[in-house]
Formats: structure tokens, C-alpha cells, sequence
């Protein structure tokens, strides 16, 4: 897949990279990501769907205000729900 990311600059630090999955596919990232920004990254562009009508939802904002990103964390007995990809920062083996 094609990177999606700056090759410079920002709150990323390139010289640690980092392993994580979202939906059952790995993929990459680095110390100082959010999950929503490694998603963007790697080119993810649908994170969820409507309750309602179940139609698809991508990442919109950069901020906690973020209405669509919100995301299961862990799996297993250690689950954290509804939370915003666009503020869980990022780190190896993020599930």
C-alpha cells in the first residue's frame, strides 16, 4: 500500500516505528501517531458506519471533536469502547 504521509516535519518521530491493527489488517506507524493519523497514513479511509442507516464513515477532524472515529480498543476482557482514534496515541500492538 502507498504511504499517505509527509516525508518530513510534524509530531512523528520516523526513527520509531510501530506495528498495529485495526479491523484485522496490520499495519504501521510511528511513536507520536494517533491512530487516526497512522490510519490516514497507511490510507484507511473508512473507520466506521451509522447506527441508523449503517452507511460509512471516514475521519473528518484532527481533534476530540471528531464525530465519526470512534473506535474499539483491545479484545478479549480488556476492552475500551467509543473511544476517539483521533486522541488514542498510537503505540506497538495497539489492537
Amino acid at each position: 500500500m502507498t504511504s499517505h504521509r509527509l516525508s518530513s516535519g510534524g509530531l512523528v518521530d520516523r526513527s520509531a516505528p510501530l506495528n498495529f491493527s485495526f479491523d484485522g489488517k496490520s499495519y504501521s506507524g510511528f511513536k507520536g501517531d494517533t491512530l487516526a493519523s497512522a490510519l490516514v497514513a497507511n490510507g484507511v479511509k473508512l473507520v466506521g458506519r451509522s447506527f441508523k442507516y449503517h452507511r460509512p464513515r471516514g475521519i473528518l477532524t484532527a481533534g476530540s471533536e471528531e464525530p465519526n472515529a470512534l473506535v474499539e480498543l483491545r479484545s478479549g476482557a480488556r476492552r475500551e469502547p467509543n473511544t476517539k482514534a483521533t486522541t488514542a496515541e498510537l503505540y506497538e500492538g495497539l489492537e
